[in-house]
């Protein structure tokens, strides 16, 4: 597959292949794209952080949310290792709307961090309300 091509899987879903040389949804990308160790080396000084983080998570939901946020992290970091930028192919649109184009890695960063805030917002046990006289 070659950029631009797109291959339509779905009336909502292509198969679209771009590389980001920035950080999410393109940002930054004149900023790192002659430098991508410089993203890389905070990516993985991140991601060390993370998995001391999850040896000391409270549960195992806290502990695989980081794990997955890991995962894709370093996931990317490869990817800018291997070839100075990430590979993103997933286009997800609406009519003519087009969400950027993302990866896996991408997704497991997503749903580790929104089971972080699910888990934080709803999971926890919360002190009981004082009892009224």
């Amino acid at each position: 597959m070659q950029p631009p091509q797109v291959i339509p899987i779905v009336p909502f879903f292509n198969l679209t292949l771009g590389y980001n040389t920035g950080i999410s949804f393109g940002l930054l990308q004149s900023v790192f794209e002659d430098n991508p160790w410089v993203l890389t080396s905070l990516t993985l000084t991140i991601v060390g952080f993370l998995l001391l983080w999850a040896r000391r998570a409270g549960s195992r939901r806290e502990a695989i949310a980081l794990g997955l946020i890991s995962g894709g992290a370093l996931g990317n970091a490869i990817d800018r290792i291997r070839q100075g930028a990430v590979t993103d192919f997933l286009d997800v649109y609406v009519g003519t709307w087009h969400w950027p184009t993302f990866n896996m890695a991408d997704v497991a960063i997503f749903l580790g961090a929104a089971t972080l805030v699910v888990g934080d917002l709803f999971g926890r046990n919360r002190p009981a309300a004082p009892a009224s006289s």
